[in-house]
């Protein structure tokens, strides 16, 4: 389903004319299709929904991460420019979960997996990513659930 959005969506930025969504749908394929490409060397299938959300907010944290750096380098046009393909990238991922939400998930997560310490944290991660996949900041809720474990 989303690789058909990621279609229309391209047809409709050739339509209007609108060069960098253009640019950056395409570059979204072109990691997907490596991707894809790198699953049937290795005997599996495309990728799942759930999976291209994961790609997206990779995508979208190394846009971030390129921005830091050029802005650091005293480059803002090229910073500017990076934000603005995260912001189109995140277009294409659901609704992102507030931080109450978050949290409420990580707390069902840790009784359904009976975390009780630190070292049950990958279990808690695990079931979070197999249920929440693109929709929550994994980076923020492994902090939180390192504190909740502690």
């Amino acid at each position: 389903m989303l690789r058909q959005r990621l279609t229309a969506e391209m047809k409709e930025a050739m339509k209007a004319g609108d060069k960098a969504k253009l640019a950056t749908v395409r570059l979204i394929q072109a990691a997907l299709k490596d991707k894809d490409i790198e699953a049937r060397g290795l005997g599996k299938e495309p990728l799942a929904d759930e999976e291209i959300f994961a790609l997206l907010q990779k995508m979208i944290k190394q846009r971030n991460e390129s921005a830091g750096v050029y802005e650091q380098g005293g480059r803002p046009e090229l910073a500017e420019a990076e934000r603005g393909e995260a912001a189109i990238i995140a277009q294409f991922l659901p609704q992102q979960m507030d931080e109450d939400e978050t949290r409420a998930a990580i707390q069902a997560a840790i009784a359904e997996t009976g975390a009780a310490s630190p070292k049950d944290m990958g279990k808690v991660i695990a079931a979070l990513k197999g249920a929440y996949a693109g929709r929550m900041d994994f980076g923020k809720a492994s902090a939180l659930v390192k504190s909740m474990l502690a």
